[in-house]
């Protein structure tokens, strides 16, 4: 199965998951999102797969989500800031043959394997 995860190394989530894809015998493709930024076309993408919308998708618990007003924002506010600052997307974004998924909760992550 191909499987790649938009990994964050300092989140225990982001490791949690790859460790757990690896378990499953996958060995993902990794993207480390903060080395390698998302485009908007990508996030797009990826949340219409996930069927969730930017606003779903989106760390709220950042600072950076309340420096930057966010609660108030649209769905395209929020994908630009997005781009600006990838910390801002939920981590980890799973990608498999069978889905594409945001683990929180991380049983979610079983649904894609």
């Amino acid at each position: 199965m191909d499987a790649t995860i938009y990994h964050n190394p300092k989140c225990s989530t982001s490791r949690k998951a790859l460790q757990a894809l690896r378990d499953a015998g996958i060995e993902p493709t990794v993207v480390k999102y903060l080395d390698e930024p998302y485009t908007r076309e990508q996030l797009v993408k990826l949340f219409a797969d996930a069927g969730l919308a930017p606003s779903q998708a989106v760390r709220k618990r950042e600072a950076l989500y309340k420096e930057l007003d966010l609660a108030s924002a649209t769905d395209d506010e929020i994908l630009d800031a997005m781009v600006a600052h990838p910390i801002l997307v939920e981590r980890p974004i799973v990608v498999t043959d069978k889905g594409t998924r945001i683990p929180r909760p991380f049983e979610k992550l079983d649904e894609i394997l």
